[in-house]
């Protein structure tokens, strides 16, 4: 087979027209074209009256290796790739060794227990939240009753926080073995749609997800691993190894129990400050990194339609418009747009009782009003945070706490109309742009719970961005806070072996140690924890 990329069509050509346009960028015949299958679609819209979809496809034809010397130049002409997932080592038959363990149950989690499940290793997964249906009826109970369960929430339970966002499935990390396609198919398997193995910025939406990561669970089960729900790592206990530094060898769990593990992936999110606080005192190699706080900004999305596909706007083949923006301050500051969802909803994603915190997401059919996204600024340790480790998450609960308080101190967040922010005045009604956040907003000044510099570089930004997509800067938009939560403050430093560097059987992994950001690159690094394990586990 060739993978045939790059072969651009009209929005709305015939279906029949595809073949003819393989055979032309192929320099073929049409009796030398067996057959192809796509292999990814996404779209060019820089002119938005004449919009381009744009194709890959794995082309059969009758003599491959022709065609492949003839265009041996074209970068975008090759044979196509294998992408099979094949699993580098696999446990012994009858093997019965000491159980791996998996704490957390987010993508990074979920993936490392698969993996690990699929090898033969029967692994022993842990989460303090609760199974996803639970979970997601605590999480209503945030967003309907302003009651939060500071263990069930959206930051803590089975599928992590990206069970509630737009389950965005694309990331820039590189893959060349393909891992990304590996974590795609699986998916599809638990039931997601066929779409997101072609479409170039896939997604899912959260009622999918649910579904999805009940699927992965009864697979893991039926491979044997286990699930421990509501439960709650506390401690870790260590011995000193010979090297002088230290070796895992169990965990002390919330009920007073304590279980035997001596290779342990550790995927518990970026929200588990607890969990940080303790290796922190523990003595595991922590390290600050930077981060990003800001706002959700809500348009309607028949604004970003029309902005980014003009007389296209909704378009079946296109669907709802996203951006990406960014903008470098006069100030030293990056303001940029973040975690974007298409005919979405700003969320309440705080996991700890008396702060605020937003996030947004959409369904699979992103048909909801408004447009939101995260609109941050960049900031580093040197700079905002240099006294420690964990001096970012101080950070974090600093402006969440004053959001909370600016908010009414009923979970309720803050918000303020673009045109009020950019005047320097607080809101006292809303205009045009009615937000999305449950349980409720409360219109006031952002600046009483954002830093200065993030306010001027907002007042810098907003016009900037509102001459790249039309009416972005409207006086109406709406920003709500605070978006505190865009990464993990901290990274567990981990060497070749995956392994934290002076914590031998720790494999700290996904976003909240620092090595992803976003679902499909956690998962990623999910596999990778799950093959380093069991490299160990059989040396």
């Amino acid at each position: 087979m060739i993978r045939l990329s790059g072969l651009s069509l009209p929005l709305d050509h015939p279906a029949d027209a595809v073949a003819p346009a393989i055979c032309r960028r192929l320099g073929i015949a049409p009796g030398e074209l067996r057959g192809f299958t796509l292999f990814k679609r996404g779209n060019d819209a820089r002119r938005r009256n004449a919009i381009q979809l744009v194709y890959t496809f794995d082309v059969d034809v009758t003599d491959e290796a022709a065609v492949l010397a003839r265009l041996a130049s074209d970068k975008d002409v090759r044979a196509t790739p294998d992408m099979a997932y094949r699993p580098p080592v696999h446990a012994p038959d009858g093997w019965q060794g000491k159980r791996p363990v998996v704490i957390g149950a987010g993508p990074c989690g979920l993936f490392a227990g698969l993996i690990l499940a699929q090898m033969g290793f029967r692994p022993i997964i842990l989460d303090r939240g609760k199974i996803v249906r639970e979970r997601t009826k605590d999480t209503w109970g945030l967003w309907r009753r302003g009651v939060l369960n500071p263990d069930s929430n959206v930051q803590f339970g089975e599928g992590g926080a990206g069970t509630f966002s737009d389950g965005k499935l694309y990331c820039r990390v590189k893959d060349p073995r393909f891992l990304g396609r590996k974590v795609l198919e699986e998916f599809v398997r638990a039931g997601a749609p066929d779409d997101i193995l072609w479409e170039a910025h896939p997604h899912i939406g959260t009622f999918r997800l649910v579904t999805m990561v009940e699927s992965l669970r009864e697979t893991i089960q039926g491979l044997g691993g286990e699930y421990r729900w509501q439960t709650r790592v506390d401690d870790i206990a260590l011995d000193r190894a010979p090297d002088g530094g230290m070796r895992l060898r169990g965990l002390h769990l919330h009920d007073g129990s304590f279980l035997e593990a001596d290779h342990v992936v550790l995927a518990v999110g970026h929200s588990a400050r607890p969990t940080f606080e303790m290796l922190h005192r523990r003595g595991v190699h922590i390290e600050a990194k930077p981060f990003s706080i800001g706002v959700r900004i809500e348009h309607p999305q028949s604004w970003i339609d029309r902005a980014q596909f003009g007389a296209c706007a909704r378009h079946p083949d296109l669907g709802a418009a996203a951006y990406s923006l960014s903008h470098h301050c006069a100030n030293g500051r990056t303001v940029y747009s973040f975690c974007m969802c298409p005919g979405g909803r700003v969320v309440a994603a705080t996991s700890e009782e008396g702060r605020v915190v937003t996030n947004g997401m959409s369904q699979y059919s992103r048909a909801e009003f408004n447009a939101n996204s995260g609109l941050v600024v960049g900031i580093d340790p040197a700079r905002d945070y240099p006294d420690g480790p964990l001096a970012g998450i101080a950070l974090q609960r600093h402006w969440e706490d004053l959001a909370f308080v600016a908010g009414g101190s009923n979970y309720w967040a803050p918000g303020q109309r673009v045109g009020d922010l950019l005047a320097g005045r607080p809101s006292t009604a809303l205009g045009e742009v009615i937000p999305s956040y449950k349980p409720g907003v409360t219109m006031t000044d952002l600046s009483s719970c954002l830093p200065g510099f993030v306010i001027e570089a907002f007042r810098e930004a907003l016009p900037v961005f509102g001459r790249r997509i039309a009416r972005y800067d409207d006086p109406d938009a709406v920003m709500t806070g605070v978006e505190t939560r865009t990464s993990s403050p901290i990274r567990i430093a981990r060497g070749a072996d995956f392994q934290s560097v002076n914590t031998a059987g720790l494999y700290p992994g996904g976003e909240g140690a620092g090595y992803a950001g976003g679902i499909l690159s956690a998962a990623i690094d999910g596999i990778k924890l799950a093959e380093a394990v069991a490299a160990g586990m059989l040396r």
